[in-house]
């Protein structure tokens, strides 16, 4: 299955993030800065993410099996519940522990210029990756709303980006912050509480991208434009009467599970049914590509008289 434009993000997420790490780690050995060490673990755990995203994609892609029958699309929402995880232990646990460590005993800052040097490279290398994965989402957004793009897309990879990358914007002006206090005031618990604003931030963006991907995780429905696709598509007034229940389940961002039961004209003979039937799951996989696997029950409408 293919990330889509998901992949693209990913892959710009990947390089730059790999960048600034190594860049942010000799802020931090020159520096002594907290907010850059906490900048670059996140950067760290942020490259490690996209790793993930990559692997679960491919994952992703395997054919179904006897033991896995609805195929593995559902690799990419648990390796996107994962980088979840990583965010909220690798990113937000240590830079609250190291600002709380900072502001209780604060410390001079090391070659201050070589931090802000490479904080305002990260902030341009952040801002291409951040600028790419707009880009690619808004091919797919349509006229949502960002958060309600967030909330209700599919394709977890682009929230995960789109999310990781404002994060590490915010954090880098955060850490930035610190870092000229600091200097400006000569008092290094500034430092500290720029640090803590990071781990603060990450444990925010960390809770919000597992709530929504344990959503997909567990099993979410089509989106409701979709359902009514489907419902419309299965009925033709001859031979489907009505459909009597619907359900559809995400069995991974580019497949639908769809089950229904639906309420045939009386008189048709049991071959008629079944033609019935095909003709029915064509008009569905016309109007909504994505309905791989369908399973549809006929029955007599018992709710007419």
């Amino acid at each position: 299955m293919s990330q889509g434009g998901g992949g693209k993000a990913i892959v710009a997420a990947l390089g730059a993030n790999a960048a600034i790490a190594l860049a942010k780690t000799v802020g931090a050995v020159v520096t002594g800065s907290s907010s850059m060490a906490a900048e670059a673990v996140h950067s760290f755990a942020d490259s490690g993410n996209q790793v993930l995203l990559l692997v679960g994609g491919k994952r992703a892609g395997r054919d179904a099996d006897e033991l896995h029958p609805f195929g593995h699309g559902a690799e990419r929402y648990f390796f996107s519940f994962v980088v979840a995880l990583v965010i909220f232990s690798l990113g937000a646990l240590f830079a609250t522990y190291e600002g709380i460590h900072k502001v209780l005993h604060p410390g001079e800052l090391d070659s201050p210029s070589v931090a802000i040097t490479i904080l305002v490279f990260a902030i341009l290398a952040e801002g291409f990756s951040f600028r790419t994965a707009i880009t690619e989402s808004q091919r797919i957004k349509g006229s949502q709303s960002w958060v309600s793009f967030i909330r209700h897309a599919k394709q977890p990879e682009l929230p995960v980006v789109l999310l990781e990358d404002l994060a590490a914007l915010i954090g880098l002006v955060l850490a930035l912050l610190g870092v000229s206090l600091t200097l400006a005031t000569g008092d290094g618990v500034w430092d500290g509480i720029g640090t803590l604003s990071i781990g603060l931030l990450l444990g925010a963006v960390a809770l919000v991208l597992g709530v929504e991907m344990k959503s997909l995780l567990i099993g979410e429905s089509a989106s409701r434009l979709a359902v009514t696709a489907i419902s419309e598509a299965l009925v033709d007034g001859t031979t489907v009467l009505r459909v009597i229940h619907l359900k559809t389940m995400h069995l991974g961002p580019d497949e639908l599970l769809v089950a229904a039961k639906i309420a045939v004209e009386p008189s048709l003979t049991l071959p008629q049914v079944a033609l019935a039937i095909d003709a029915a799951e064509v008009r569905v996989r016309t109007a909504e590509p994505l309905a791989v696997q369908m399973y549809l029950e006929p029955d007599l409408d018992r709710g007419l008289s």
